[in-house]
């Protein structure tokens, strides 16, 4: 581990309070893509469904024997149990894992209100889904497993009340939310197991995977980086490869002063300008004038 005054700010002298104005002025600008990771279920009162890959890890080991190689990796462990069951058994498991309401946070909340053009939200919970639930020109487009389902395309797009739409209707929405990994809601749609991730990641690099309705929101905005964790290379290659040509700046607030010499790496590769704060602190002083 090492510190991260180098990559701390952009300027370390403008000092944190300046850094907050300036990202909750392009926040409130819609300049800014909120890319919400499964960190912000640590503000929930009560999170009744995995809050990280490692407790994700956790619970599928307290469902299926699993080998040492596979303890406490999420990705390894779905991939064990779908080469020993079935891929029904992975997707039943993440159903049962994320059944859970997760009643959506403030910050999903003023996230509706402001109406960004996009939002990245990479955990499999519902939260957002459900604060949207009663507003028009929402659409949230989720990636899919292409394990046995005998397709061609990498995603499926939901409209507010669950149901599936053309991708097209992505592109007239207000605000379109982008689950890269998928999500529970409304159809049990997830990206866990290696398999998943080799098709994916063979292509990612030429942006198939990704929507060409991200692609083209992404060109006018910058992103927000909240409660998500660059500690795996896949985790880092779906944010560099979904920030890619984008107009930046890019944020991020990361709750401790010390970054793994790959995440500061990776940090320096897209230019995050990083604020050092308690994920309550952050998200309070960005939801508040």
């Amino acid at each position: 581990m090492i510190a991260t005054a180098e990559v701390l700010m952009s300027d370390p002298a403008m000092g944190r309070d300046a850094w907050f104005e300036r990202a909750r002025g392009e926040l409130r600008a819609r300049r800014l893509a909120p890319y919400l990771g499964p960190g912000l279920l640590s503000l929930a009162p009560r999170a009744p469904v995995p809050a990280s890959y490692e407790t994700l890890a956790e619970f599928l080991g307290t469902k299926v024997s699993l080998p040492r190689r596979a303890r406490g990796n999420a990705w390894a462990a779905a991939q064990f149990i779908e080469s020993r069951q079935h891929r029904s058994s992975v997707t039943a498991l993440m159903a049962q894992a994320f059944s859970g309401d997760v009643a959506p946070l403030p910050l999903h909340r003023f996230l509706v209100d402001l109406a960004p053009p996009l939002i990245v939200d990479s955990w499999y919970d519902g939260a957002l889904r459900q604060a949207f639930a009663d507003r028009a020109g929402f659409v949230e487009v989720q990636g899919i497993t292409r394990a046995g389902i005998g397709e061609a395309r990498w995603f499926r797009a939901y409209d507010a009340a669950g149901e599936s739409v053309p991708i097209e209707a992505a592109s007239a929405a207000k605000t379109l939310v982008y689950k890269p990994h998928g999500g529970v809601r409304p159809a049990s749609n997830f990206l866990i197991s290696d398999a998943d991730y080799v098709e994916v990641l063979t292509e990612i690099d030429i942006q198939n995977p990704i929507p060409e309705c991200v692609r083209e929101r992404r060109a006018g905005l910058g992103f927000l980086f909240l409660g998500c964790h660059f500690n795996d290379q896949m985790l880092r290659t779906y944010a560099r490869q979904i920030q890619k040509r984008s107009r930046g700046p890019n944020y991020a607030v990361f709750e401790h002063a010390e970054l793994t010499r790959m995440e500061r790496r990776f940090a320096a590769e897209i230019g995050l300008d990083i604020a050092i704060c308690p994920l309550p602190e952050a998200v309070e002083r960005l939801m508040t004038d």
